[in-house]
């Protein structure tokens, strides 16, 4: 089996004002779907980011690709190194982190040519991972501080403004009573502190089984992380990104009892070294879309098991065929010990064949066709290819969008 024909289609999804330290999401997310044709007649699929440097870089490595054996995966990594040899980031310039491109192009590549191999030997991809310890895989829900859409927006609107504490439980009881969730992550970093600590305590009201977490994306100084962790002692399970850098990490990390995990001081193999030399952080959320791939995200997943580090789940803004990715790597991850993070309740469409997938009692079943067990929907990927070119966004840049919503808006981080 040999790739013949690579094809690369730049989408825009409608999405939601939701907001974060750097800003608020703009009206549309971009991504990047792949299809690996073969001179078997299989195609695989894989979905990446879409943002300018990425789609260049997959455009870049996609021609390369025509002859390669989608088993040899030492040869897809040279190639790609060969069509990259400067590396370089892929996030905006306004991102708390970036990813080398060489890592998520091969992460992009690495999936399709898995879900590849999977259609050939008509096995799930998971088995190509050695094999599932769960069929039924945890998420939480996703809570995020938002606004009400402009009018120009591309989506309906979801929940208007959600701005107070009481406004958010309310939109936890939502997402809770709609798809089951056991858990619950608060994307923090938007309101002043002790606002999102009095969130945080009407969650926790509201839902005394749950588990807890909030993410401010490194909007706080230590003092007032180590402020704020007295104040949510006993009611988080984990506090995620509070301080901005590993030093400042390893700092708190040294103060509280509390556990540290991360996606944004730890995203290269070599950070996890330095991490546990520091004791920096005691959870890391694996992603395939950049810690190379799915073999890579399993990879993570061993060596956190052998320095006894948690393991969670980290999302982006994605579709079906990424989301069935994470479903097969948590499946395959032995040391999965905590829920999954997922965007996808926030957005209506959807580009695989059959729509949008269900959650119940807050878990997704990991599809058991062959590869992904997942199908393109050429229709709805052409509907999203359009919307792409006529919305004529080629990144993202939440700090700028803001300014529509707060003109006087100026990024900080830490803010406070």
């Amino acid at each position: 089996m040999r790739i013949t024909t690579i094809k690369i289609t730049p989408i825009a999804v409608p999405d939601v004002p939701l907001l974060n330290t750097k800003g608020v999401h703009g009206k549309v997310f971009l991504r990047a779907i792949i299809e690996l044709e073969t001179d078997t007649g299989l195609v695989g699929l894989g979905e990446a980011y879409g943002a300018k440097r990425t789609l260049a870089g997959l455009q870049a490595v996609g021609p390369t690709l025509e002859g390669l054996d989608p088993y040899d995966l030492r040869d897809l990594r040279r190639r790609v190194e060969r069509a990259l040899p400067e590396g370089g980031g892929v996030n905006a310039p306004t991102a708390l982190a970036d990813h080398k491109v060489v890592d998520v192009v091969y992460s992009a590549f690495e999936i399709a040519c898995l879900d590849l191999r999977g259609k050939e030997v008509d096995r799930p991809l998971y088995d190509l991972l050695g094999g599932a310890v769960r069929k039924d895989i945890p998420f939480g829900g996703y809570l995020f501080f938002k606004y009400a859409n402009l009018p120009d927006a591309v989506s309906d609107d979801i929940f208007g403004d959600v701005l107070t504490p009481d406004a958010m439980v309310a939109q936890a009881k939502a997402l809770v009573g709609d798809h089951g969730y056991k858990s619950l992550k608060l994307k923090g970093g938007v309101l002043p502190p002790d606002e999102e600590v009095e969130t945080m305590l009407k969650l926790r009201e509201a839902f005394p089984d749950h588990g807890l977490r909030i993410d401010p994306m490194g909007a706080w100084t230590v003092p007032t992380a180590a402020k704020v962790v007295k104040q949510l002692d006993g009611v988080l399970e984990y506090l995620e990104d509070p301080v901005r850098g590993l030093d400042a990490m390893a700092e708190l990390s040294a103060m509280i009892e509390m556990p540290l995990a991360t996606n944004l001081v730890v995203v290269e193999f070599e950070h996890v070294v330095e991490a546990i030399q520091k004791d920096a952080v005691q959870i890391i959320l694996s992603d395939h879309h950049y810690w190379r791939g799915a073999t890579g995200a399993i990879h993570l997943g061993e060596m956190c098991r052998a320095a006894g580090l948690g393991v969670s789940m980290h999302s982006n803004s994605h579709l079906g065929i990424s989301l069935a990715a994470m479903c097969h790597v948590a499946a395959a991850t032995p040391n999965l010990t905590y829920d999954c993070d997922t965007h996808y309740p926030w957005y209506s469409k959807e580009i695989i064949k059959g729509g949008r997938v269900t959650f119940k009692d807050g878990k997704l079943r990991v599809p058991e066709g062959p590869g992904l067990g997942v199908e393109l929907d050429q229709e709805v990927l052409a509907e999203l290819h359009a919307l792409y070119n006529e919305q004529m966004v080629v990144d993202r840049d939440d700090t700028d969008e803001m300014l529509k919503y707060v003109p006087d808006y100026v990024r900080k981080v830490p803010r406070w």
